[in-house]
């Protein structure tokens, strides 16, 4: 007798309980997949609840999909050795961009700010392990921060500007 209430209540919770339960939810104008032999998208058109949040320490963004942006662009195998130290942060920016390097050989390094259109806005040489590049007089977009050893480039970098 145990047993049949036990059993009874268990096919009430599952009747009940699942079709009601939801990952996620979003009420979306169009939407899909796109699939491919190197990877896939989802994408939705119209969310209409999305809001992002501001700190001191960054940013989230609330939503069913979020994207996921990979900074690095671009960067040359003949300078492996100082590829792999060199760092660009906060990356989105507001201000001052750090760039971060480890030039062992001492090699002659600069760097180039692009906006979208190709055009060079910024452009300095790098003489220490940490460069702080001023970027607060920019306009609000995406730039790419590119590093040069004798106008070979070492790397590059897909910056966003707040």
């Amino acid at each position: 007798m145990k047993t049949n209430k036990h059993l009874f209540f268990l096919t009430i919770v599952l009747y009940v309980g699942i079709p009601n339960c939801f990952a996620q939810q979003s009420f979306s104008a169009s939407g899909g997949d796109i699939i491919s032999p190197s990877g896939s998208v989802s994408y939705s058109v119209g969310q209409v609840a999305y809001t992002t949040n501001i700190g001191s320490n960054g940013s989230v963004a609330q939503g069913v999909e979020q994207p996921y942006e990979i900074s690095e662009v671009l960067s040359s195998i003949d300078f492996l050795d100082i590829t792999k130290d060199l760092q660009v942060s906060p990356n989105p920016s507001t201000d001052i961009l750090i760039l971060n390097i480890n030039n062992n050989k001492d090699l002659k390094l600069n760097y180039q700010i692009i906006d979208i259109n190709g055009k060079v806005v910024k452009g300095e040489s790098i003489t220490s392990n940490k460069t702080d590049i001023i970027v607060d007089y920019l306009p609000s977009s995406i730039y790419f921060l590119k590093v040069l050893s004798l106008n070979k480039e070492v790397k590059v970098f897909k910056i966003i500007k707040k």
